[in-house]
């Protein structure tokens, strides 16, 4: 196959029209074009679409076993080198079997180490990249070093050293990833090279294919369904199955038809067993492949607590972009925009969601608590106490729920776990809105006359210095900021306009450095503000694990 390549043009800061040097070994697509003074080195994959063209920044390296995927852009700026490997200038660096994956852009001078992989749609701009390091998706790393081994997570903007400084190492399932995606690629560099060759075809198909529960795993981008493993499947829920195993948590599946989703009547699929992430994937993937056209969703599962710490749809019947529905049952209250589907009500009685929630708090030993607020406390976040539901029997506890609600028609009613033994709160959610159908009791009981009292969430939200102003926070918002603060977590936010949210690309606002509960929400609002008409989300940082440990959208367009 005839690869395109030409001499870099004659130019004032470049006249020796240098040529690529491409290594016999390596596999150039014809439909790629390298330009200038590119060497290429053994048992490369260059995809079709790439363009290198050292045309202006010059000279580029790329090592062996190298992958560089379809769509890939390498470009150099005249002024700017880096020091590579073996001692000498150059505009881009690429090292031994590392990963430039579908439309990332490297823009010299630019260094990146080997051993490393760069997600789709990522740019990596006069910086220098260490060894071992894994950049996932749409990611933006300019002027800093990122040191080796570390782990830059989907959505990241790195461009200051303190920023870079600060990222979680790659962890063993993340560099088993990567070493995956660089074995992908040399299957298939071997397999173009000989594709005219029968004796060569027919002793690559008896090698092992690396197929699981006999489809190929993905590796790239695709606009399919997720049974045939959609970006979503192999990158962001790839790494949600990994981040789970990593934690101890068991991975789940559950499955729904159309009837049972709306009901919220979800069938337990098979629980994984095993810890090993490739297993776990490929088990997912056979759940999904097994309920074509039926909503699959992931369940995370802690042992120890026996509870659920994550519910997310991976699977949908339409099988278009799905956007995936996150639920972490951590100590932090939930927006508005998360309650609205659990809090429905249907045929008069409380939602399938909410049964399972009293379900689940009853059975890790937890009380029950309800609250009720008019709209006008509702705006200023001032809770009134219902009764406190004593009894430990699932029926009996949903039956005085519906009682409270049906006593409160017309105005927001939650419900509140309660650990008696740490005596704190492990869940806010709202179940009752005043534009919800108020459901009839099952079973009604008499509210105790017990005398209303603000909670102490309700009243620290209301006590800060926060001022609301015209575009003011939802009060859930507030309390969960509150929750997120009091355990000693940052805050983050992040916004997309309605084609980035499809895609799952989110930008990064200003980092909020605060600790002081007011301010922070003054932050929050004005990212708000300043992203009208888009999609806007806070999101919760671990700084210890360097993790996030929630997710909610608080602005829809």
């Amino acid at each position: 196959m005839v690869v395109r390549k030409s001499a870099a043009p004659p130019t004032p800061w470049s006249k020796n029209l240098a040529e690529p040097q491409i290594h016999e070994t390596a596999y150039v697509h014809s439909f790629s074009n390298i330009i200038g003074d590119v060497h290429i080195g053994s048992k490369v994959m260059v995809a079709p679409g790439t363009s290198i063209r050292a045309d202006e920044g010059a000279p580029f390296h790329i090592g062996a076993g190298t992958n560089i995927q379809d769509g890939v852009v390498i470009h150099g700026l005249d002024e700017g080198r880096v020091i590579g490997d073996d001692k000498k200038d150059y505009s881009v660096w690429i090292g031994k079997n590392t990963s430039i994956t579908h439309m990332a852009l490297i823009h010299g001078p630019a260094y990146i180490g080997d051993n490393s992989f760069i997600g789709f749609r990522s740019t990596v701009f006069n910086a220098r990249v260490g060894e071992g390091c894994i950049i996932m998706l749409h990611v933006l790393i300019q002027d800093v070093e990122i040191p080796p081994g570390k782990y830059v997570p989907a959505g990241s903007i790195i461009t200051n050293q303190q920023q870079a400084d600060r990222l979680p190492d790659v962890q063993s399932v993340d560099a088993e990833f990567s070493r995956h995606i660089v074995g992908i690629n040399e299957a298939l560099r071997a397999g173009y090279l000989c594709a005219g060759d029968t004796a060569c075809v027919a002793n690559i198909r008896n090698e092992p294919s690396g197929k699981t529960n006999g489809k190929v795993r993905a590796i790239s981008p695709s606009t399919n369904s997720h049974t045939t493993n959609t970006i979503d499947m192999s990158v962001e829920v790839s790494e949600q199955v990994k981040s789970l195993l990593s934690q101890g948590y068991k991975v789940g599946t559950e499955y729904a038809n159309e009837r049972r989703f709306r009901t919220s009547s979800w069938q337990s699929g098979p629980t994984i067993q095993s810890k090993n992430p490739s297993e776990a994937i490929a088990a997912l993937e056979a759940t999904m492949a097994e309920h074509t056209g039926e909503y699959v969703r992931l369940i995370g599962i802690d042992p120890k607590a026996k509870r659920r710490v994550l519910e997310e749809i991976v699977q949908r019947p339409d099988d278009d972009a799905p956007a995936p529905s996150r639920r972490q049952n951590t100590t932090a209250s939930r927006s508005s925009n998360n309650y609205s589907a659990a809090a429905s009500t249907s045929n008069g009685s409380v939602s399938g969601d909410i049964v399972e929630q009293v379900k689940s708090l009853l059975s890790q030993g937890y009380k029950v608590g309800t609250e009720y607020a008019n709209e006008r406390r509702f705006r200023t976040s001032s809770w009134q106490s219902g009764p406190t539901i004593q009894s430990k029997n699932p029926s009996e506890a949903i039956a005085a729920l519906e009682a409270t609600m049906a006593e409160h028609t017309g105005e927001y009613v939650r419900l509140i776990g309660i650990d008696p033994k740490a005596k704190r709160r492990v869940l806010e959610e709202i179940v009752q809105r005043p534009d919800d159908d108020a459901p009839a009791p099952s079973r009604r009981q008499p509210a105790p006359a017990a005398k209303s009292r603000q909670s102490k969430a309700s009243h620290t939200a209301s006590q800060s210095n926060y001022r609301p102003s015209s575009g003011s926070l939802d009060a859930d918002v507030v309390e969960q900021v509150r929750s997120l603060l009091s355990q000693g977590y940052n805050i983050g936010t992040e916004h997309a306009d309605p084609r980035r949210f499809r895609t799952g690309s989110w930008h990064t606002c200003s980092p909020i450095e605060l600790k002081n509960q007011s301010e922070v929400l003054q932050a929050l609002e004005a990212c708000i503000n300043e992203h009208q008409g888009e999609y806007v989300r806070l999101f919760g940082i671990d700084p210890k694990a360097k993790r996030r440990v929630q997710e909610t959208l608080i602005q829809k367009p």
